[in-house]
């Protein structure tokens, strides 16, 4: 599955892009809810996972690496990793601004739902592409 980024976070992108909204943090979350994202999602579209061991992840401004201009230009953030100590499953990610809660991107995982059990891990690696 591809990333999307819904019609929140555009939204807020392009406030940031002209200076109109301060940017924020976004927050790495997992979700358990069989859905694929759309256009009109928001945060509360996603149910996040919620099991013992799961945290979200906040990732912060300065650690994205520097952007890869061109066509397409894109960033990314170094991998991280979700282990759990107990048994769920997720059908993907969703990222959030860490103020507002607004959505910013989700992606559903290209492999389908992942079951794990305790001791597993999950691992993502934040990347945004545009063209």
């Amino acid at each position: 599955m591809s990333l999307l980024i819904p019609n929140n976070g555009e939204g807020d992108a392009l406030q940031y892009f002209v200076n109109k909204a301060a940017p924020e943090n976004l927050v790495l979350r997992l979700f358990s809810n069989n859905i694929t994202p759309a256009e009109t999602d928001t945060a509360a579209t996603y149910t996040e996972l919620a099991v013992s061991g799961y945290a979200a992840i906040t990732l912060t401004g300065a650690n994205w690496n520097a952007p890869s201009e061109g066509a397409p230009s894109s960033i990314t953030y170094a991998q991280q990793t979700f282990t759990f100590t107990a048994a769920g499953s997720t059908y993907g990610y969703f990222m959030t601004r860490a103020t507002s809660g607004r959505i910013a991107l989700a992606e559903r995982d290209g492999a389908g739902v992942f079951t794990f059990s305790s001791g597993d891990s999950y691992k993502v690696t934040p990347q945004i592409t545009a063209d």
